[in-house]
C-alpha cells in the first residue's frame, strides 16, 4: 500500500504544474545561455600596419548604429587589450586624441527563440583605428554567417571581441 501510495504521490508531483512550470523555465534558462555563448564570432578583413601599441583611443560615436550594448562591448573589450578609451561626439575631443576608432554597424531585428517580442543584434560591424591626422592604423571586420543560426543571437561582447582584438594586435585567431 505504502509503494502505491509513492507511486501516485510521485504522479501526481509529475503532472503538477509546478514542476511542469519549473522545467519550462529550465529550458529558457538553458537556452538562454546557449545563445549568449554561441558559435564563437571571428574577425575578418583585417587589416594592421604593425605600428606600436595602441594604449588609448578615443571612440567617435556613431549614431547611426544604434545598439545600445556596442559602444560598452567594444570599451570592454578595449579594456581587455591594455587599451583605455572614451567617447566623444562626432568633431569633438580632436585636440584629446591621438588615435581616434572609428566604426560604422549593421543592425537586424528579430524574436529569439523562448522569447515573445522583437530584439535588435549585430549583424555586421566595420572598426578601424586612424591617427588624429586620418592615418588608418588598423581595421577589421565582423560579418555574421548567413548559416549562423542561434549564433545570431549571440551577445554583441561574443560577436565583436574578436574584431576588437585583431583591432589592436592584428592577430584574427
Amino acid at each position: 500500500m505504502a509503494a502505491l501510495t509513492s507511486l501516485m504521490l510521485s504522479a501526481c508531483s509529475v503532472l503538477s504544474p509546478v514542476p511542469a512550470w519549473e522545467l519550462v523555465k529550465g529550458a529558457g534558462m538553458a537556452t538562454s545561455t546557449a545563445l549568449a555563448s554561441a558559435a564563437p564570432a571571428r574577425a575578418s578583413n583585417t587589416v594592421h600596419h604593425g605600428d606600436a601599441p595602441v594604449r588609448a583611443v578615443c571612440i567617435e560615436f556613431n549614431r547611426n548604429a544604434p545598439l545600445e550594448d556596442l559602444v560598452p562591448a567594444m570599451q570592454a573589450e578595449l579594456k581587455e587589450q591594455g587599451v583605455d578609451s572614451r567617447v566623444y561626439e562626432p568633431g569633438t575631443g580632436l585636440q584629446q586624441c591621438g588615435v581616434w576608432l572609428r566604426y560604422v554597424a549593421t543592425i537586424e531585428w528579430g524574436v529569439p527563440p523562448m522569447s515573445g517580442g522583437y530584439r535588435a543584434n549585430l549583424s555586421a560591424a566595420s572598426l578601424s583605428l586612424h591617427r588624429a591626422d586620418g592615418t588608418l592604423l588598423s581595421s577589421s571586420s565582423y560579418l555574421a554567417d548567413e548559416n549562423f543560426g542561434m549564433a545570431r543571437w549571440a551577445g554583441t561582447r561574443n560577436k565583436i571581441a574578436p574584431v576588437v582584438k585583431a583591432l589592436v594586435t592584428g592577430f584574427t585567431s
